[in-house]
């Protein structure tokens, strides 16, 4: 499995699934079709399916028109209201996508939205803006009880599980991260590896579940009080 990220926007990763190198591709949250189309022209494949997680305009806004060249299922949130959705999906539902033989598994994880899922296969967990790299999504419609218990969901997930998520926010929420646990060694460690990187533009992602143990305060969060003080916390750092 080769997993490729597509730049959008000025910090989205539109994710590109391919079951084998030379391969069509999964496209995850297309928030934009050009970045989407001119990949594809750089690698000559093509589309094979398309996964949302959830219904914000920078992970939808490209699908729409992408599927007037590509006429392919796509899987994403149950409830109707992200229009391109063919195949609506449920908590722990499972499913394969033609020309893919791997089983995915879905996981129902409101919080940031109330629509939003992950996708899970053994390896690979695509997390959209429910988790990010040291940090999590602003909570628009969920509640601190509902996001709580959906990173516990992922903490659940083997720790090298590779995490993908839709936007580059590490380093800014590393800076929030030293802020919560000070004499945290495993953040300020990480801390100085991300600058390095950022420095030279490239990107930190995917991280994993493992790391995320360790360097992520909402992950670490033992209780859904504490991850409601961090939260709002972190909405005003």
């Amino acid at each position: 499995m080769h997993v490729a990220a597509i730049p959008a926007f000025d910090d989205n990763y539109i994710w590109a699934i391919q079951p084998y190198t030379g391969a069509d591709a999964i496209i995850v949250d297309p928030g934009e079709a050009e970045p989407v189309r001119d990949w594809l022209r750089g690698h000559d494949v093509g589309i094979m399916a398309f996964f949302i997680t959830h219904h914000h305009w920078d992970h939808t806004n490209g699908l729409i028109d992408l599927l007037k060249d590509h006429r392919v299922p796509v899987y994403g949130p149950k409830g109707g209201h992200i229009q391109g959705v063919s195949h609506p999906l449920d908590h722990l539902d499972r499913f394969s996508v033609a020309g893919d033989d791997r089983e995915y598994t879905v996981f129902s994880t409101p919080g940031h939205t109330l629509d939003h899922i992950c996708f899970y296969t053994p390896g690979h967990a695509f997390v959209g803006d429910t988790l990010f790299s040291a940090g999590c999504g602003r909570m628009f419609e969920g509640t601190p009880e509902q996001f709580h218990k959906s990173l516990q969901c992922l903490a659940e997930l083997p720790d090298s599980t590779n995490v993908y998520c839709a936007h580059e926010y590490t380093a800014a929420n590393l800076e929030f991260a030293l802020a919560a646990e000070p004499e945290n060694q495993e953040i300020q460690q990480y801390s100085e590896q991300v600058k390095a990187l950022r420095e030279h533009g490239l990107k930190t992602l995917p991280s994993t579940i493992g790391l995320e143990k360790q360097i992520n305060p909402f992950l670490r969060a033992t209780t859904v009080d504490h991850f409601a003080r961090l939260r709002q916390w972190k909405d005003q750092f």
